[in-house]
């Protein structure tokens, strides 16, 4: 079954209302949790330094850690906080969607510290996880996906430009073909996606499941990442190539 499909049956399925709200967005049962929550969303639309000092008071607690300096915007959408692990001088911009709906781990999104996410950038792991190092810069509309059992892995020290997407899994099967796609779910044979530190991809760069962009490698804008990317590599079209290596004059020898 497609995750759009599980996601739907758990928000439509048996149960109350209620219960079903709990197991989507709070990630347990129980009236503490909720209130609080609650408490936590209806301080995230308050605009300006009032809003943003409420949130700085009282948001850490809401997930399962929380460094020091941590910085909140409004809108802030958050699925299942406990599973979601923030270093120190970490910033959620306006509008940012932390999705860690994994029921079976409690660590689901790791972030290192001085992590900044723009405005509107989407982290998502659905039965997926996803550990994020430290120094990265997240552009603005960026998604991360991680789904189906598999690994985002994102490393020190990355420039990551505007409306990126980065899918760790979410393939569907296309070689069966007696039934809608979606009827046959996400391949189980999906991987994860590594960049490993120190790289830089520009504006609207897709890196696709099963790939590793090497230590120090770049993806020029609108690139489409289809296979791994040794270190210090410059990479760039549809599908990326190599264009040339870092340190080194000139166009790549082909």
């Amino acid at each position: 079954m497609g995750e759009q499909n599980k996601t739907q049956a758990t928000v439509t399925g048996g149960g109350s209302a209620l219960s079903r709200y709990q197991d989507v967005i709070v990630g347990k049962r129980g009236w503490t949790a909720l209130i609080y929550l609650e408490l936590c969303l209806w301080l995230g639309i308050i605009p300006g330094a009032h809003g943003l000092f409420l949130r700085k008071i009282f948001w850490p607690s809401l997930f399962g850690s929380c460094g020091a300096g941590t910085t909140f915007g409004r809108g802030v959408k958050l699925r299942h906080p406990h599973r979601i692990h923030l270093g120190e001088r970490v910033v959620l911009a306006d509008d940012c969607i932390l999705d860690a709906r994994n029921t079976t781990i409690d660590k689901v999104i790791e972030i290192g510290s001085d992590v900044i996410l723009a405005d509107n950038v989407m982290l998502s792991c659905k039965n997926g996880t996803m550990q994020i190092g430290s120094n990265v810069g997240f552009g603005t509309q960026t998604v991360v996906h991680a789904v189906n059992g598999c690994h985002a892995e994102l490393g020190d020290d990355l420039i990551i430009g505007p409306a990126c997407y980065i899918a760790a899994g979410g393939n569907y099967d296309i070689d069966q073909t007696e039934h809608a796609m979606a009827k046959y779910g996400l391949r189980h044979e999906d991987s994860g996606v590594t960049l490993e530190g120190d790289n830089w991809l520009g504006t609207k760069v897709s890196v696709l499941p099963g790939v590793t962009m090497g230590q120090g490698s770049v993806a020029a804008a609108g690139a489409v990442v289809t296979h791994n990317v040794e270190p210090m590599a410059v990479v760039g079209g549809v599908p990326a190539r190599l264009i040339r290596h870092r340190g080194r004059p000139g166009p790549v020898q082909v």
